[in-house]
């Protein structure tokens, strides 16, 4: 009998199956969170291609210091990709699906970096955990993510219904009046001279840009 092999599922169709679960199980709350940040988030106030990428240096997953200027020191392109943390489920589907392609990023040239309000030992543990082929940064505050226009409050509704979960965004992202507020999911394709070039932001946190649209942004530099 001959063998028959399966190919592994696009991003997009785990997501669609987890959203399926999630739809049956989830509270109202978060149906309606969602609704909300889609109706008022605008895309047209993130950055922008053509717009120099704002320096900075953030800690990675062991807490070492990693710049931009240091991604960008051999003048190859960067990837960066915005999460939310590593409790959202969406978010690993989305990262593990970037990391099975990072020897494609590599083979173009092209330094994957994933970016996200944690504390930087809560990155080790979702490195570890995924297998992650990049680094994973902590922007402490969102402040860089808050530069880019892609901040967004999770109401109070949302926030008590995830501590009931276990979520508690004041242990993982640190206390403060940020705390609740997490980065709207986005890909920024910069090229070697920190200059922006493609940008993909999405406020509907359950769908995420496929790894090989993003293998064809660098195509086209």
């Amino acid at each position: 009998m001959a063998s028959t092999s399966s190919q592994p599922q696009s991003l997009t169709a785990q997501l669609a199956a987890l959203s399926s679960h999630f739809s049956t199980v989830a509270p109202p709350a978060l149906a309606a969170s969602i609704a909300s940040i889609v109706k008022n988030f605008s895309a047209a106030t993130a950055i922008q291609p053509n717009t120099p990428f704002p320096a900075f240096t953030l800690p990675n997953a062991v807490g070492e210091p990693v710049s931009l200027a240091s991604l960008l020191a051999d003048g190859k392109p960067v990837l960066i990709t915005f999460y939310r943390g590593s409790w959202c489920p969406y978010c690993n589907l989305a990262l593990r699906s970037l990391s099975a392609h990072a020897d494609a990023f590599a083979a173009k040239g092209v330094t994957l970096v994933a970016i996200s309000p944690e504390l930087s030992d809560g990155s080790l543990s979702l490195k570890e955990k995924a297998g992650l082929k990049f680094e994973v940064l902590s922007d402490g505050g969102n402040e860089l993510a808050r530069k880019l226009g892609l901040v967004w409050k999770l109401g109070d509704e949302v926030s008590e219904m995830m501590k009931g979960f276990g979520i508690d965004l004041e242990k993982s992202n640190g206390e403060g009046e940020g705390a609740w507020e997490v980065p709207v999911p986005a890909n920024i394709l910069v090229d070697g001279k920190g200059v922006v070039r493609k940008v993909w932001v999405n406020a509907d946190y359950r769908e995420r840009l496929e790894p090989e649209v993003m293998l064809g942004w660098v195509d086209e530099l």
